[in-house]
């Protein structure tokens, strides 16, 4: 198995409720490792950039809107399989439908502020990547 690097991003609801440990601690505790993270403010464009995919959607502005309103983690995680297996630690985008034992399903309450993101495919992982940390 080859070495996958992939993005996280512990959103600004997750980073007000004081979270970032737990998340981070669970990242860890999974396996993965943090090679790079510094805590950022993301700007408009930025965001605007990140969720280019969905920018014809009803919920872009929102979506935009939200990452924005406050502080989040960016990290560079690694390991084996790191994008399917960071995917399956945060669980599905809503916490409705979340297993307990997954990020969103212990922490997450509503699907537009659902606590953490990570890339969903090793393409969207090199793009972010590149977005947040060069």
């Amino acid at each position: 198995m080859a070495v996958e690097s992939t993005l996280l991003i512990v959103k600004p609801d997750a980073v007000r409720r004081g979270l970032i440990g737990e998340v981070l601690r669970r990242v860890e505790a999974k396996g993965l490792h943090l090679v790079e993270m510094r805590m950022t403010a993301i700007d408009r464009a930025t965001a605007e950039e990140h969720y280019a995919e969905h920018r014809e959607k009803a919920f872009f502005d929102e979506l935009v809107g939200f990452i924005g309103s406050g502080p989040v983690v960016v990290a560079r995680v690694e390991g084996e399989r790191a994008v399917p297996v960071l995917r399956s630690l945060i669980g599905p985008t809503d916490p409705a439908l979340a297993p307990p034992g997954t990020i969103r399903g212990d922490f997450g309450l509503i699907i537009t502020e659902n606590l953490v993101h990570g890339s969903d495919s090793t393409d969207s992982a090199e793009r972010e990547l590149k977005l947040f940390f060069g």
